[in-house]
């Protein structure tokens, strides 16, 4: 039998000591289960099993594939972009309170459009109805409650700047039939119908039954044309325009699936935009017979 001499340490044992790959001077018995090296508390990543090291889990990472939404775009968890054209609406229609000249200013107002205040083309959409004018309160609250129901369901479907692009040009849409065929409105009613449209046009590439989005889109598009005080332009206008931006979206191939998507709704907008330009505001011509 033989024994270690006192004060000597055993260098067999020393050696033997494995220590991380990463910071030379800790000792670890802990190793990484993909390529075996060994690693200190600090640089153990989680796994299935045991840990991985730092460059282990970064290699794996560039091989999962990003999950996403149904019709390309970022998985959406909470519909933030609903949430914020929510506030954008409420508070817009609050500012209407503290200055009534707020609807002068930017609603959808055909001559005034035509006459280069392009802007009324965006922002009459997220007005409503002058408060102490009628139905103020219901215009917003019709709207909003639409916004809030289906406006989560599309955002998780398309991905939330597919979304917002939806709803901005299913907005511009209804703005720009209310300057060629109507005189002037306020409403986020044209982005609203957007979304009905889309709604059907969504459901039906998912193959689920739109019947019920048949009926609201029937139902609504039947109180257009009979209730007084309301905008079948900017209606309609929404509807198509939503129609064909959710058509884009849900039906682009899915080899070039963003660029078609990009592209498509950029030329949507162009459209809008050189239906402004090129045509005069034919409705207010017919009416008062001004030259436009």
């Amino acid at each position: 039998m033989t024994t270690q001499p006192p004060g000597e340490p055993d260098t067999a044992d020393t050696a033997a000591v494995p220590t991380c790959y990463r910071h030379p001077g800790r000792e670890t018995y802990v190793r990484c289960q993909r390529c075996e090296r060994p690693i200190c508390p600090d640089c153990m990543r989680d796994a299935s099993v045991g840990f991985q090291c730092p460059e282990c889990v970064a290699e794996g990472s560039k091989t999962v594939r990003r999950t996403q939404a149904v019709f390309g775009g970022r998985p959406v968890g909470t519909p933030y972009v609903v949430w914020t054209l929510l506030v954008v609406n409420v508070l817009a229609y609050g500012a209407q309170f503290l200055d009534p000249g707020v609807i002068a200013t930017f609603s959808t107002f055909s001559p005034a459009i035509h006459e280069g205040e392009w802007w009324r083309l965006v922002t009459g959409a997220f007005l409503h109805a002058q408060p102490g004018q009628g139905f103020s309160i219901t215009h917003i609250l019709f709207n909003m409650l639409a916004l809030y129901v289906i406006g989560p369901q599309l955002e998780r479907s398309l991905g939330s700047l597919r979304f917002l692009a939806l709803y901005l040009l299913s907005a511009l849409g209804g703005s720009v039939a209310i300057y060629l065929f109507g005189i002037n409105a306020v409403g986020a009613s044209g982005a609203i119908y957007g979304l009905f449209g889309a709604l059907f046009v969504v459901g039906r590439k998912l193959r689920y039954d739109v019947t019920g989005v048949l009926w609201l889109i029937g139902v609504n598009v039947l109180l257009t044309f009979t209730l007084s005080g309301i905008s079948w332009q900017g209606h309609l206008g929404g509807l198509v325009a939503g129609v064909a931006v959710a058509a884009i979206l849900v039906h682009a191939p899915r080899a070039n699936r963003n660029a078609f998507q990009l592209a498509g709704c950029v030329a949507v907008l162009l459209l809008l935009v050189a239906a402004v330009v090129l045509l005069p505001p034919i409705a207010y011509a017919a009416r008062y017979g001004l030259p436009v």
